[in-house]
């Protein structure tokens, strides 16, 4: 049950907390990401800092992290109450147990606030020591308070009245048995949507390179299509974890991209805490898969995350490194498939695969840079490309893929055609379809026409799945 809050005299201060009121997200937590996506190990030397106690580990985090507080998501509805409280007379302060560095940085910046008590290297002001710090300065019953986590009770314990932003249901009860007058105000939520964006369904299809090596083989066998089919889940489920811990390292620089800014972490529709709970529980789901198809299976997924966290912590910030980080990544895919269905890859299909997500991950790059120069922005600090770097990416990409219709050609020359096919000529029908499936990629993305990860792009796009419709009936006279 919510008590509506009556209209305060002019004098009553309004007092706001911070991380999950009037930024919908942790600030500690996305502070520490920064830092370790840009350097683990001060990462590491931060949560040395913890046996001092929680304010001098966020002292430290502080300290490595310029205030960005024009970056950040801040709740419509909550700037909305401050300013109305503002109108009205009433002084408003921002009381939070983050930094004071960042928590002055976001009050200058909003410039909507009297004042700000925030944690300090000595002081941790959350819970009891926010309410004694709001006691000792307004009185008991002096203020409002504005606050959204179960630790806020014992300063709306204190308050005059209070306004709750998405508060959890124990939240509500807490409030109700306090008996202090209170508000729920309303703000977005995060929904089904918001999780099926950020844990990249649609990215998914990319995992149907799992079955590769079952249709290069032409298996039959129930059982490993079942395998590979419960690859595939595990594997969808590992890679959403990676996609989270991902978007989690790169905040600053998604909210600072033309694109990304909408993705649900960096908008705060999703809380990085929601997100710092679903990934190890999309980890165990993934393992736990992965093991009851063999152990083989699980080394898989763990080669595949590991090569996921150096690329999040490392290689995507390297040239090229990145490029062939990628390529790997989707090859991984190719490998998991074997793995689960005991089919030993050939060497024909890892070269042909290197070589073909080598030439997507340069058409990635490419479109990421051609955005870039399009708008007129600055070279991002986030990736070592330059903008001058188009041509380069661009040839990289055309040889690359030319390479991959080479290797395709030599492999239908080869003996193993002659055991699985009975017409193999037919096969040389495919070389030129690549060619054109392959340039038109690049073309596309020169054009500007392409918005989207190449692979997943190239799924969607009406003539690339008539391609691949073409490419399965070749295959299929050849048999």
């Amino acid at each position: 049950m919510t008590i509506r809050v009556e209209p305060e005299p002019s004098s009553r201060p309004l007092v706001v907390d911070l991380d999950g009121t009037l930024i919908p997200v942790d600030l500690l937590v996305e502070q520490f990401a920064a830092v370790a996506g840009r350097d683990w190990r001060s990462a590491l030397a931060a949560l040395g800092q913890l046996h001092r106690g929680k304010s001098a580990l966020k002292a430290a985090i502080a300290e490595c992290n310029e205030p960005r507080p024009a970056l950040l998501p801040y709740d419509p509805a909550v700037i909305a109450l401050v300013r109305k409280a503002r109108e009205a007379g009433r002084p408003v302060y921002l009381a939070t147990a983050s930094h004071q560095l960042q928590a002055q940085a976001i009050a200058d910046h909003l410039a909507l606030f009297d004042g700000v008590f925030a944690t300090t290297a000595e002081v941790n002001l959350a819970g009891q020591a926010k309410a004694k710090l709001l006691v000792d300065r307004f009185g008991e019953g002096g203020f409002d308070y504005v606050g959204n986590h179960s630790h806020d009770l014992s300063v709306w314990k204190h308050a005059n009245a209070g306004y709750a932003v998405r508060p959890p249901a124990r939240v509500r009860r807490g409030l109700q048995r306090l008996g202090v007058p209170f508000e729920i105000l309303e703000c977005r939520k995060s929904g089904v949507g918001d999780w099926l964006r950020a844990l990249r369904v649609h990215q998914y299809a990319k995992n149907l390179l799992i079955f590769v090596p079952l249709l290069a083989r032409h298996s039959v066998a129930p059982s490993q299509w079942l395998a590979a089919s419960m690859m595939f889940v595990a594997f969808c489920l590992a890679a959403s974890s990676a996609y989270l811990l991902n978007d989690l390292l790169d905040l600053e620089a998604d909210r600072q991209h033309p694109t990304k800014f909408a993705r649900p972490l960096a908008c705060g529709a999703i809380s990085t805490k929601a997100a710092l709970v679903a990934i190890p529980v999309l980890l165990l789901l993934a393992a736990a898969i992965s093991v009851m198809i063999s152990p083989l299976c699980l080394l898989v997924i763990g080669g595949y995350l590991l090569l996921t966290l150096a690329y999040s912590f490392y290689l995507k910030r390297r040239m090229l490194v990145d490029v062939v980080a990628l390529a790997m990544l989707y090859t991984v895919r190719v490998i998991a498939g074997s793995a689960a269905s005991g089919i030993a890859p050939s060497e024909w299909l890892l070269a042909f695969s290197l070589f073909v997500f080598t030439c997507m991950a340069l058409i990635k790059r490419y479109t990421e840079v051609a955005l870039r120069l399009d708008r007129n922005l600055p070279d991002t600090t986030h990736r070592n490309y330059r903008k001058d770097d188009l041509v380069i990416l661009a040839t990289l990409a055309a040889a690359t893929g030319t390479n991959a219709v080479t290797v395709f050609a030599f492999y239908v020359t080869s003996p193993a055609v002659t055991q699985l096919y009975s017409n193999p000529t037919l096969l040389w029908l495919i070389c030129p379809l690549l060619v054109y499936l392959l340039g038109r990629a690049l073309m596309v993305s020169h054009r500007r026409e392409m918005y989207d990860d190449p692979v997943v792009w190239a799924l969607r796009d009406r003539i690339c799945r008539l391609g691949l419709v073409v490419g399965a009936l070749i295959i299929l006279a050849a048999l």
